[in-house]
């Protein structure tokens, strides 16, 4: 047993104490809990290792390391330990997003090494929701995209992405894990969109992240052509309804804190800010 405070690489033997602590704030650890419930704490089904901050031989934070460095029930402590940790490591990550406070102290102590940050998100308002709205009817053209549409929904995935992240998902790999992801989410049934008469996307969204106990929205987007028309909150309506009927109890998405229209959408079907996130984008 470990008997001072120290940091290690998980192993799938910690799997238990790891859902522990992900189990202490659920909704806004769902991204993690998600890939950690599928995959297990093994570095390579996970897609980057795990990190444990220990207390007396308690597990008592995490922080996961892979595409993005996320802090988990981090304390100022774990923190500063799982900060040495990424120093030593190198930047290998193409974000670190989690909780503000947390986050904020991370990119503090990285920032001297690993910046400048492209850009960095320092209020993304968490919203919750746990019902359905009751003056906004949903989108009935709003439905499951099928695996053959693939063709139809890659170009509206990659059009939210570039104008939420400012970069193409296609440069790197050409693509190839991007569209992996889409197709993964359309495979689950987890994909979603009003595709008008003419099969051009009017409005879509995914359920991404996903347990027992919450899952999150994210890609909301509506076509230009079609902004302004009323189309978002039936839409979100809509996804709400699948999300709470078929996924989990709890409803949960992040927001850029200057997206007003946005938030103003998500207020009107009914989610309330409960905290904040950051995200430090490279």
């Amino acid at each position: 047993m470990l008997t001072q405070t120290t940091t290690r690489v998980l192993e799938p033997g910690d799997l238990d104490a790891a859902l522990a602590v992900l189990d202490r704030e659920p909704v806004a650890n769902a991204f993690v809990a998600a890939r950690v419930r599928v995959a297990g704490l093994d570095p390579w089904r996970l897609g980057g290792e795990m990190w444990g901050w220990y207390e007396d031989g308690i597990l008592t934070s995490l922080c996961y390391a892979g595409a993005n460095l996320v802090p988990i029930c981090a304390t100022t402590r774990a923190v500063r330990a799982f900060a040495d940790r990424a120093r030593r490591a190198g930047r290998r990550c193409s974000s670190i997003v989690g909780p503000a406070g947390p986050t904020a102290e991370l990119w503090r102590l990285l920032e001297p090494h690993w910046g400048p940050a492209r850009d960095v998100r320092a209020r993304q308002p968490l919203m919750v929701t746990d019902r359905m709205p009751e003056d906004v009817a949903p989108d009935p053209k709003v439905r499951r995209i099928r695996k053959d549409e693939m063709e139809t929904i890659l170009p509206a995935c990659v059009a939210m992405f570039t104008e939420e992240v400012g970069v193409s998902p296609l440069a790197g790999d050409g693509g190839l894990l991007y569209q992996a992801r889409v197709a993964e989410l359309v495979a689950t049934g987890r994909s979603f969109a009003h595709v008008d008469d003419e099969g051009k996307v009017v409005f879509k969204a995914e359920i991404g992240a996903a347990t027992p106990q919450a899952c999150q929205i994210q890609g909301v987007w509506v076509a230009p052509e079609y902004r302004g028309r009323g189309h978002a909150a039936p839409g979100m309506a809509a996804v709400l309804r699948y999300a709470l009927r078929d996924v989990a109890p709890v409803v949960s998405l992040y927001v850029n804190d200057f997206n007003a229209p946005a938030r103003a959408t998500y207020r009107r079907v009914g989610f309330r800010e409960t905290g904040t996130f950051m995200s430090v984008l490279f």
